[in-house]
């Protein structure tokens, strides 16, 4: 991407995990690139970068964040699961005042970082897509499908585009014999927001973050629409994964853990997953 294609594109939970991952590619697709979180950057400022930081459940702020700016990469949000007044802060209060402020300040399209968690009471022997039902396992997962919800209705409302990414496991290679299913490499992740900020119309759009992997439960019909060919697969890394994994717990649900956490005491994990998804649910051999 030789000329940058916009001018000022802000980028929530840049202080994140996927923040650290996303930031040196993103710095391509804007002349300025506004870096924003709760928290201080862990890496000193590049060329062409700024730091705001801002609290999402702080409506106002958030609307200064957002001046100027001509596309929101919105990765801001508690990504994991914890009682429900945090979240509710960040990802539910946080979402709306995104989404309100954006159309105040003129901004056509946000770029959201959704979650596979939206889906994760789907057994994990399930091929599904986007249109099925959201099944959330976890109040994060909730919050996660909250947000698709509201992009749905900022857009039939006011007509502000979005792509909400149902991120899977981005790491550098699969790690679990669950991320078999659900990896996304770095690089096809910069490939599909890519996609999702410069594809015309894509109206309201929700796509699966996931890699071109055999074993994927995500079939991905908005993915192809707006131009996302993944060029990286977990197969490759399979016969690795069979030797170093090979005692690892199998996990009935797409959620894997998440839905054994208990949201009033999330560092736990004594929930027992139901017997009539146990019952309907077996493990490929």
């Amino acid at each position: 991407m030789n000329e940058k294609p916009f001018k000022r594109v802000v980028f929530t939970g840049a202080a994140g995990k996927l923040g650290g991952v996303l930031r040196e590619p993103l710095r391509a697709f804007a002349t300025t690139l506004v870096l924003s979180d709760i928290h201080e950057l862990k890496t000193p400022l590049a060329a062409g970068e700024e730091f705001i930081c801002c609290d999402l459940a702080d409506h106002a702020a958030v609307g200064r964040l957002l001046q100027g700016a001509d596309l929101v990469i919105h990765f801001g949000a508690i990504s994991r699961e914890e009682p429900f007044e945090p979240i509710l802060q960040s990802n539910i209060i946080g979402q709306f005042n995104v989404y309100d402020n954006a159309v105040s300040c003129g901004i056509k399209r946000i770029v959201q970082a959704s979650s596979n968690h939206v889906t994760g009471y789907y057994p994990a022997d399930e091929v599904i897509d986007a249109k099925q039902p959201m099944r959330p396992d976890s109040l994060y997962g909730v919050s996660k499908a909250y947000g698709e919800l509201l992009a749905s209705f900022f857009y039939d409302r006011h007509g502000l585009e979005s792509v909400c990414l149902r991120i899977g496991t981005c790491l550098p290679g699969p790690n679990t014999l669950r991320s078999l299913a659900t990896w996304i490499s770095p690089g096809d992740l910069v490939e599909l927001i890519r996609c999702s900020a410069l594809t015309p119309g894509v109206g309201f759009s929700v796509v699966y973050g996931v890699s071109n992997n055999s074993k994927s439960w995500w079939r991905n019909d908005d993915a192809e629409r707006i131009g996302y060919r993944p060029r990286d697969n977990a197969d490759d890394y399979s016969e690795e994964l069979a030797r170093r994994c090979q005692n690892e717990e199998w996990q009935p649900l797409q959620g894997g853990k998440v839905p054994t956490r208990d949201y009033r005491k999330p560092e736990t994990l004594n929930f027992v997953v139901p017997e009539a998804i146990t019952r309907n649910t077996r493990r490929e051999s």
